[in-house]
């Protein structure tokens, strides 16, 4: 069973969320938030499997309640979805400890199948919002070494940090680089231990803190 916390200032866009939630085996929702600082206090109290975030709410916002709940080191894992589609909001939640983000406007299933993954310890994000918050990093070819953590990494290593950033499954960078996906897999697990990301989506923010790519507000 995924329990999930709703966190969302429109009383309608809980009821909303619940409904679906509730209707499908194997979710359950197990309480709601109005606000950030309700929802830091309700993510302590219940320690759901996933937060299900809003960004904009009066108070505290999705972010900081993001930032606070992560810090905490609970098993809680934060899910965002807000109505405003800004590639600046993409990096605060993310780096704020976010493990995806996802437009309102996302399909039934596509809210269904991002709980999932975040409740199994994968990383979501909208796939449109995906290609612009890489766009600039894809550009790169390599990775700068005036960092420690890049150090730790050898050579192909590195090629899997970039192929991660580029936005590539397993599958297509075991077909790029021309490595089985059992390989891939293994090598990813090293560059996450080794660059102390939680899941790949940290990984990239990783390289926009290296001064890969900028977010920027459009």
């Amino acid at each position: 069973m995924t329990t999930v916390l709703i966190v969302d200032d429109q009383p309608l866009q809980r009821y909303g969320f619940r409904m679906l939630l509730d209707s499908v085996p194997g979710t359950e929702v197990v309480g709601e938030a109005a606000h950030g600082a309700e929802a830091v206090r309700r993510a302590a109290q219940l320690r759901p499997d996933v937060v299900l975030m809003d960004i904009r709410m009066p108070g505290m916002d999705g972010i900081e309640a993001t930032r606070r709940i992560v810090a905490t080191g609970a098993r809680s894992r934060v899910l965002v979805l807000t109505t405003f589609d800004l590639d600046a909001y993409v990096h605060a939640a993310l780096r704020a400890g976010a493990s995806g983000f996802l437009l309102k406007d996302a399909r039934p299933d596509e809210l269904l199948a991002g709980i999932r993954a975040v409740a199994g310890g994968d990383a979501v994000i909208a796939p449109a919002l995906t290609r612009r918050l890489l766009d600039e990093f894809a550009r790169y070819g390599s990775v700068p070494t005036d960092d420690p953590r890049v150090d730790r990494l050898t050579e192909r290593e590195r090629e899997i940090l970039v192929a991660i950033g580029k936005g590539w499954t397993n599958g297509e960078i075991a077909t790029r680089l021309v490595l089985s996906e059992s390989t891939v897999k293994t090598h990813v697990g090293r560059v996450l231990a080794k660059t102390g990301a939680r899941d790949r989506v940290q990984a990239v923010i990783f390289a926009y803190d290296l001064g890969l790519a900028r977010p920027s507000v459009r």
